[in-house]
């Protein structure tokens, strides 16, 4: 007897050979299971001609866009699926668990594989993220990080991690560094996660961690780039107690000229940048970081960047959100050996329970 797709509303409550996302390419960008693939059964050109005739004549659209499913469902046996072999176990989902994943549901089921659909499809993922962020974030004792610009915290907390600490590094999960700045380039600039999939990746850290332990974070604030942290999590940050990192002015410097390269060799981008700060600190002060850039004078530039706007800005974001520091431990400077002597003062606190 042939096999009929299975349906679920706690796809997380298993594990699968795949996970496949059947929806266009613009909907996956946006958002979708991490680790998940996309199989689109319609693309975007696609849906936007099927949705045009649909307007005009339903049964028509249904012809249409019946053919274009069955052309890439086609297409996805030959490229994709060929190599399967028979216990292959698939997660397929589409926007509301309807036609698009069915469509590949029931194909890859008369072959003979055990297929997944989410029932109601992203919409039902979708809303277990919110419901899991809310109750998730809640459940952990965090521990904070701070240290003003150029102190390496995320650097230290790379290293705890390493240790085996639990740390949730959310610049890295935004892919960006929380600052003016802080865009993440390689030869050009990188985008950011939309808020919807940051929001995925947050969960799927968060759900990799034991509440009977610490989960230590950096002193962001409640927007990193272009997305926000969730409120909840934001909360529980702000009641957390701190550990401030203290270093001199001159090694911060120089681990921001050594983390910070791309600055330097985009000279335009850099004041461009530094153009959003004019109506802070007006042309004159512009046009001096200006002069240092052209001239090369870049630790001058630097250190006048972090006395004039990194350091003050920090510290009454401190003063506001990260109230509870309950030890400061200094640096001489970020080498190898300081950052050792540090995590032996640190590992304490770090591995202290619930």
């Amino acid at each position: 007897m042939p096999l009929s797709p299975i349906y679920t509303q706690e796809p997380w409550a298993e594990t699968y050979s795949e996970i496949i996302d059947v929806r266009s390419k613009s909907e996956f960008v946006e958002d979708h299971i991490p680790g998940a693939i996309n199989l689109p059964v319609l693309n975007d050109a696609e849906r936007a001609e099927v949705g045009t005739i649909y307007k005009r004549c339903p049964f028509t659209a249904r012809k249409t866009g019946a053919a274009l499913v069955a052309k890439n469902i086609s297409q996805h046996l030959v490229e994709h699926f060929a190599a399967k072999e028979k216990d292959y176990r698939p997660l397929v989902y589409c926007w509301r668990g309807g036609q698009r994943s069915n469509s590949l549901a029931t194909v890859l089921t008369q072959i003979g594989w055990r297929v997944t659909v989410i029932e109601g499809g992203y919409k039902t993922y979708r809303a277990y993220v919110r419901d899991q962020l809310q109750q998730l974030s809640e459940q952990f004792n965090y521990r904070v990080l701070c240290g003003l610009t150029g102190s390496g915290k995320t650097h230290i907390l790379g290293r705890l991690n390493q240790q085996g600490v639990q740390v949730l590094d959310l610049e890295a999960l935004a892919n960006h560094r929380g600052s003016l700045l802080g865009q993440e380039w390689e030869s050009q600039p990188l985008s950011q996660p939309s808020q919807k999939y940051f929001e995925s990746l947050l969960l799927e850290q968060l759900r990799s961690f034991d509440p009977d332990w610490p989960v230590w974070v950096e002193s962001e604030s409640n927007k990193i780039g272009q997305v926000y942290l969730p409120q909840s999590l934001w909360q529980k940050m702000k009641q957390a107690s701190c550990i401030e990192v203290q270093l001199p002015i001159s090694a911060r410097v120089q681990f921001l000229l050594q983390e910070y390269p791309h600055l330097m060799t985009h000279s335009d981008a850099l004041k461009a940048k530094l153009e959003l700060l004019k109506s802070r600190y007006g042309w004159q002060k512009l046009n001096q970081w200006y002069q240092m850039i052209d001239s090369g004078q870049w630790e001058i530039f630097v250190k006048d960047m972090i006395e004039c706007h990194y350091d003050p800005t920090y510290s009454r974001s401190m003063q506001r959100d990260f109230t509870q520091v309950e030890r400061a431990l200094h640096l001489p400077d970020l080498s190898d050996s300081s950052i050792d002597n540090f995590l032996a003062a640190l590992l304490p606190a770090c591995t202290s329970v619930r």
